[in-house]
């Protein structure tokens, strides 16, 4: 659907390449936050209106089975009265019903699935729209900063004092480098959290495993 290329268009894109390619960066990460933040409502919705009309197929597959075992107990019925074109008449409507139930059970099916790739959409978007949110924080102050080192940098030089310039350009350098670590540090953090994540997913896949195994010695 439409609604999902567009969420992975936004999900996909890479925040810094815009960033250092656009002319003005803290106009288009506004930009960016705000589509993701229409598109999040659109996801939203969409995952609502999915899981109702799963739910409206789980009813009518429900209904489909119960009147295919009501006809198959009138069958049952007739031929115990040993009317068999009755009985006939009612296994034609109990088989009826159940080719109904699992064009139902199929549909049932895909919804789930539907929803499933609308919830993990969501959540990815979500994830992102957080990003952009803090990288346009970030973004916002560091240019805040550097617009007034700049300033001091130009008055320091209009007086003519070269001590002072000297002053601003170190306290420049020291900005650099503390915005060098922290992102090494944010960098750092991601990648401990992805491994630790991944260490949580191998060994709930394990206890998954040994679980079937035992169930299946369990099995006579």
């Amino acid at each position: 659907m439409a609604l999902l290329e567009r969420v992975t268009t936004l999900i996909r894109a890479n925040l810094n390449d815009l960033i250092d390619k656009a002319e003005e960066p803290e106009k288009m990460i506004r930009q960016v936050i705000l589509d993701m933040e229409n598109q999040l409502m659109q996801v939203k919705t969409q995952v609502a209106i999915s899981i109702a009309d799963q739910h409206m197929l789980e009813r009518k597959l429900r209904e489909s089975e119960d009147s295919g075992q009501q006809w198959l107990k009138r069958a049952e019925m007739a031929i115990q009265k040993e009317d068999d074109g009755l009985a006939r008449a009612a296994a034609e409507r109990a088989l009826g019903f159940r080719t109904i139930a699992e064009g139902f059970s199929q549909q049932v099916e895909d919804q789930k699935t539907q929803v499933e790739t609308l919830k993990t959409a969501l959540l990815n978007l979500q994830q992102k729209l957080a990003e952009a949110t803090s990288k346009s924080d970030l973004l916002i102050a560091r240019r805040r900063r550097s617009r007034a080192l700049q300033q001091a940098s130009h008055a320091g030089r209009a007086i003519g004092d070269h001590s002072n310039s000297a002053a601003f350009d170190r306290m420049k350098r020291k900005t650099q480098h503390a915005e060098s670590a922290a992102q090494a540090a944010s960098e750092l953090f991601g990648e401990n959290i992805d491994r630790r994540f991944a260490a949580l997913e191998s060994e709930s896949e394990i206890d998954r495993l040994l679980a079937e195994l035992k169930s299946r010695r369990r099995t006579p």
